[in-house]
């Protein structure tokens, strides 16, 4: 395996550990983040590429066994949810959507931008769609209760800029998981690529720190007050957190029987999705016997705007990784 595959391969699973750590609840029978009884009323999934599509030529058509699944980070915390609103203050810091093929056993991921521009839907107090603004995929967490009508909303802008491919799932994690999960593992160990001064000194820039439950948060989420600020990044210290993260994660795991219960039993309260128990199980089964393949970013611009940085999707860009995922040449 290439030195680049190798990476983003750990970049990945690191990733996926968050998600890993729900779906093992299933085996210990725990229950998920509070299920939230509203289910919210959206529109008719409107999709741009279509069942089939023709490129340079060649027809393609939208593969019959695919699986995908949207984790979003969310710069809140926990205690911060009022769900009986229909609008909250949550947004999605950290989108990355998972597809997994249940026919070629195989599984990649899509790495996407927050400031990423898209339509997004505005929600009335039952959850209902009332009308759309064009916005960061971020702010479309905070149409909803912060729950699942707001996940659910972020995965119908996600799928906007994806060609309207369809969202299924999706596992949201609030930001106080991060210090959580860091102390777990023992610290992370990352190199200080960016000047922190005057945000947090003890991340000195060139050196080689342990990440711990009072700093690894700062690493992740800060780019306000950074030479530079724009997600594109943040998403790098991100990766770089989650590659290593993986290492520590997962010499844990093997050196402690009892780590990855003992992992879910703290996570479990940080977390919301729409999966039942038996569709985590069988998620987790899934996960264990595909290979992976790739992770993928969306290519584009970052401006300043109005008000906040936001970032334009090169349309070719978005529209290969779509076509790599979820379209088999037709026969």
């Amino acid at each position: 395996m290439s030195k680049t595959k190798s990476k983003k391969k750990k970049l990945f699973f690191g990733a996926l550990i968050l998600l890993l750590v729900i779906l093992l609840l299933s085996s210990t029978l725990l229950l998920l983040y509070n299920w939230d009884k509203k289910q919210g009323l959206f529109s008719e999934h409107e999709e741009v590429f279509g069942t089939t599509v023709t490129v340079d030529g060649v027809d393609y058509v939208l593969k019959e066994n695919i699986q995908s699944i949207l984790v979003l980070g969310l710069d809140k915390f926990e205690d911060t949810i009022d769900n009986s609103s229909y609008y909250n203050d949550q947004q999605a810091d950290f989108l990355m959507l998972f597809v997994l093929d249940n026919d070629a056993k195989t599984y990649s991921a899509i790495h996407i931008n927050r400031d990423t521009m898209s339509k997004i839907n505005v929600l009335g107090v039952a959850g209902e769609k009332i009308d759309t603004v064009d916005g960061q995929l971020a702010l479309a967490h905070a149409y909803g209760n912060g729950e699942k009508v707001s996940c659910r909303n972020t995965a119908d802008a996600v799928s906007h800029v994806l060609n309207g491919i369809n969202i299924e799932r999706y596992i949201s994690v609030t930001m106080d998981a991060v210090p959580v999960v860091t102390d777990l593992v023992g610290g992370v160990e990352v190199e200080v690529k960016d000047d922190f001064s005057g945000i947090d000194d003890s991340l000195v820039m060139g050196e080689v720190v342990t990440l711990d439950k009072y700093n690894a948060l700062t690493f992740v989420r800060t780019r306000q007050g950074m030479e530079d600020s724009t997600n594109t990044a943040r998403m790098e210290r991100q990766q770089q957190y989650l590659s290593s993260l993986f290492d520590t994660f997962t010499a844990k795991a093997k050196a402690e029987d009892d780590f990855i219960v003992n992992a879910s039993l703290k996570l479990s309260d940080y977390m919301v999705s729409n999966y039942t128990v038996n569709q985590l199980e069988n998620i987790v089964e899934s996960i264990t016997e595909y290979e992976f393949k790739n992770i993928f970013e969306i290519e584009g611009e970052s401006i300043v705007g109005e008000k906040f940085m936001e970032f334009y999707p090169d349309k070719e860009s978005v529209d290969k990784i779509v076509l790599d995922l979820f379209y088999v040449p037709a026969k």
